[in-house]
């Protein structure tokens, strides 16, 4: 059987081993760390502490559309540990909630009831939303500058109020993309709302796992693919046509991946000449935070008007995680800092924080989360073959198709596998089409 050498245990890497796996490749996957999954994985909360409960270092979440990382966790054996919502709460200040949710009506009208009714728009900002989602329906199988504008570009020669971009477009793609509209490439604001919205009734559909991060990929999934090795804590030193040099020693197969973010495999392996002058990161912030009793019912919601995007209730009410995306603002502030910043604005959605003590609070702040999808990013990212044969790049900031999302890290993984089996003489297809 063809081998195949893959160096990184994020996503990507973990995508592309399992699809050759699977195929009948002979697989040893190569990770620095001692765990997998890269930027979408868990840790114990206190490391020195037998049995410390594992927390992951920010929340992931998935929608239905995300057809390639649904797949992923099938071939792993772990689709049932990923629990889905039909809800979307949009909180105010003060705790009002709207509920968006599909009714009865077919795509693309199956929120019509919902969105209409929703308590935090009113009639001019509803009106504005739907005209543009008509005209981003129209144009996105046609227009060619979607790579060339912003989404906040495109958002205001629609004329869209400014209550309708801060509570409504603003709100789904900042947390979508990890990126602000003013550096945002448009392309991606439609793609999000075209799949997640648009596309399909059952698309938006919010998947949570029911488990922390780093037990999806556990070990014991892997022994259903007998050909899959994991090697952790084995850090590559160097890349070349011929392989990885991992502590000392040479590591050769038939065929090698990368998974590597491209910063750190453009100073591992110079002579393949990638280009990383476009390559920016956009940071992402997770806080923690434990109550002595709870502070809420629901299940997650979107923070309106406030620096915390996205609350998730991750334990009857008092363990609660808080997302900020495209964290720039907080990047220089300390944890304590975040930490009271974090309690008074929950406090101003749910009162009963007011009354509750902060028994614990933990902030991760991922300063290079995601590339950062501008439209200067787009034409520059590069595919999954390289100048070497034998030699595939994967990776969310590849050209998926998508941005830096968990979907686009497992489609760029089954692209580069897709390369290596077409080199083999093996051509097989792993990745799957986008919902339509």
């Amino acid at each position: 059987m063809p081998s195949v050498i893959v160096a990184g245990g994020g996503l990507a890497g973990l995508a592309a081993a399992a699809a050759l796996g699977s195929a009948g490749f002979e697989v040893d996957l190569f990770e620095a760390r001692g765990f997998l999954g890269g930027r979408a994985t868990s840790f114990p909360l206190s490391p020195s502490e037998p049995g410390s409960e594992l927390i992951d270092n920010c929340q992931h979440i998935l929608l239905r559309c995300c057809v390639n990382l649904l797949d992923f966790y099938q071939r792993l054996g772990v689709q049932n540990l990923i629990t889905f919502y039909r809800k979307f709460y949009f909180l105010e200040p003060g705790g009002r909630v709207s509920i968006l949710e599909r009714g009865l009506f077919p795509a693309p009208l199956h929120f019509a009831g919902s969105f209409l009714a929703l308590k935090c728009l009113g009639w001019t900002d509803k009106v504005a939303i739907g005209r543009g989602l008509l005209a981003l329906r129209r144009q996105y199988p046609t227009r060619g500058d979607l790579d060339r504008i912003t989404m906040l570009d495109w958002l205001r020669e629609q004329r869209q109020p400014t209550r309708a971009i801060e509570r409504f477009w603003r709100q789904v793609l900042v947390s979508a993309v990890n990126e602000d509209l003013e550096r945002m490439a448009a392309r991606h604001g439609f793609q999000v709302f075209w799949l997640g919205f648009l596309a399909r009734p059952d698309s938006y559909e919010m998947g949570v796992p029911s488990v922390p991060l780093g037990e999806l990929y556990g070990l014991e999934a892997w022994r259903r693919l007998g050909q899959v090795r994991i090697h952790p804590r084995a850090s590559i030193e160097a890349i070349g046509p011929e392989g990885f040099r991992i502590g000392g020693e040479c590591r050769t197969a038939d065929y090698s991946i990368s998974a590597l973010p491209l910063d750190r495999l453009a100073a591992l392996a110079p002579e393949l000449g990638l280009d990383s002058s476009w390559y920016e990161h956009s940071p992402i912030t997770g806080i923690h935070l434990w109550f002595d009793r709870p502070v809420t019912d629901l299940p997650h919601a979107t923070l309106l008007d406030r620096t915390i995007q996205w609350m998730f209730n991750k334990q009857g009410g008092r363990y609660l995680q808080l997302v900020v995306s495209a964290s720039r603002s907080l990047a220089e502030v300390g944890r304590q800092e975040v930490i009271a910043l974090a309690v008074q604005e929950l406090a101003e959605f749910f009162p009963a924080v007011r009354e509750a003590k902060l028994e614990k609070a933990h902030v991760i702040k991922e300063l290079r989360a995601t590339f950062s999808a501008t439209p200067a990013a787009e034409p520059n990212r590069p595919g999954p073959v390289t100048r070497w044969g034998n030699f595939f790049l994967a990776g969310d900031w590849t050209r998926s198709g998508w941005p830096a999302t968990m979907e686009g890290a497992v489609r760029s993984g089954y692209r580069a596998a897709e390369e290596v089996a077409r080199a083999a003489g093996r051509p097989t297809r792993f990745l799957l089409p986008d919902v339509s």
